[in-house]
This record gives C-alpha cells, sequence and structure tokens, in this order.
C-alpha cells in the first residue's frame, strides 16, 4: 500500500497571501492534487468494500468533504469532536502552532458519534497530525466499537513533534512546525474557508 508517501517541505516557500500577516505553504492546486491520490489510495485498498469516513469537527470537515467525494464506494458519514478546556492558542501564544490539547494532554469529548463502528471499514479523517496525543485518544475510542478495520487518513503531518507510537495510514504533507491555517484550520476560528494552507507571520 502507498499511504505513507507523503510530500515533503524542508522550508516554506511563500507566496503573498490576501490577507497581510499569512503566507501560503499549500497552493490549492498542490492540495487538490494530493487529496486526488489519497482518494485513489483509498479507493484501491477498499475495492469491492463499504466504508464509514469519520471526520475530527471542526478542522477536517472541508479536508473530508473532498476526499470523500473523489472515493467511488459505498461510503456513509460520521463526525466526532475533542476538545480541549479553553479554545486553541493563538500564534502569539503557541508560536510552533501546537493545538491546545497537544500542548496540554488533555483532551475531552465534545461530540460523541452517531453511529455505530462495529463491523465497520472505518476510514479516520484527521486534518492534522502532530503530537499524537489526540489521535490516539480518537483511536481508542473508535478500537473500542470494534471495527472490522481502522485506518487514519491526516492532510498534514508534524513527525518531529510525534509523542505517541501513532501513524496515519494516508498522509498528504509532512510540514515544517509552523502554525498553519486555511482548508478547515483555523487561527480563533478565522481562516477555515481559505482555500490555500498559510503560515500565520508576525502575530
Amino acid at each position: 500500500m502507498h499511504g505513507n508517501r507523503a510530500f515533503r517541505f524542508d522550508a516554506i516557500s511563500c507566496i503573498k497571501c490576501a490577507v497581510s500577516e499569512l503566507k501560503v505553504l499549500l497552493s490549492r492546486e498542490q492540495i487538490a492534487i494530493r487529496v486526488s491520490e489519497m482518494a485513489a489510495e483509498i479507493t484501491r485498498d477498499f475495492e469491492g468494500q463499504s466504508i464509514i469516513f469519520v471526520g475530527v469537527l471542526k478542522g477536517a470537515a472541508i479536508f473530508l468533504s473532498d476526499l470523500a467525494r473523489k472515493v467511488p464506494l459505498d461510503a456513509t458519514f460520521d463526525f466526532i469532536g475533542v476538545s480541549s478546556y479553553g479554545n486553541r492558542p493563538t500564534p502569539a501564544e503557541n508560536p510552533a502552532g501546537h493545538a491546545a490539547w497537544d500542548s496540554l494532554g488533555e483532551v475531552r469529548m465534545t461530540k460523541d458519534l452517531d453511529q455505530s463502528m462495529a463491523g465497520r471499514n472505518v476510514i479516520l479523517v484527521e486534518d492534522i497530525l502532530d503530537t499524537g496525543l489526540t489521535l490516539n485518544y480518537i483511536q481508542k475510542l473508535l478500537l473500542a466499537h470494534q471495527p472490522l478495520s481502522l485506518r487514519i487518513a491526516a492532510l498534514l503531518d508534524k513527525p518531529s513533534r510525534r509523542k505517541m507510537p501513532i501513524h496515519a495510514h494516508y498522509i498528504g504533507f509532512a510540514i515544517p512546525d509552523a502554525y498553519v491555517v486555511g482548508y478547515g484550520l483555523d487561527y480563533a476560528e478565522k481562516y477555515r474557508n481559505l482555500p490555500d494552507i498559510c503560515v500565520v507571520e508576525n502575530p
């Protein structure tokens, strides 16, 4: 299987973004191409089978929508929400862009699954794999449902930040340890709707 192949960016090649404090890291064209490739990998791995996509709110919503529409299989959707106490820190508070729950190591569920995962092929869809604390928490919850299979699709990966021995089966891009927004990722709930993935600079 080809799921661990990821595009690496050793330096931030910047294109000026419409918002002055943001610079583009991954363009909408690069994202679209890679999402199509990830969808093809999932389609190959589950040919002739049904799957359920489980998206992690809110960051994975756009990625899940684009990914699922390119997978021509019998598929259903569910969503799970997790959070820490308080909001995600701002770049000034947390310049490397680590999610609040990754920094604190405390995760709680804000939205439970609506469907049973028992005996099903589950694709857990996440926007970014960082320390692995959040995904480790969600993975344990899903495994308790006794799915037929469980695989993780992460659009972004920061392998240098890993604290838990967890990996994604399908990875979009390995990126630098920077605070990123756009394509579902936010800064104080802003910028999720940007079509590109941008680095926040000069907070």
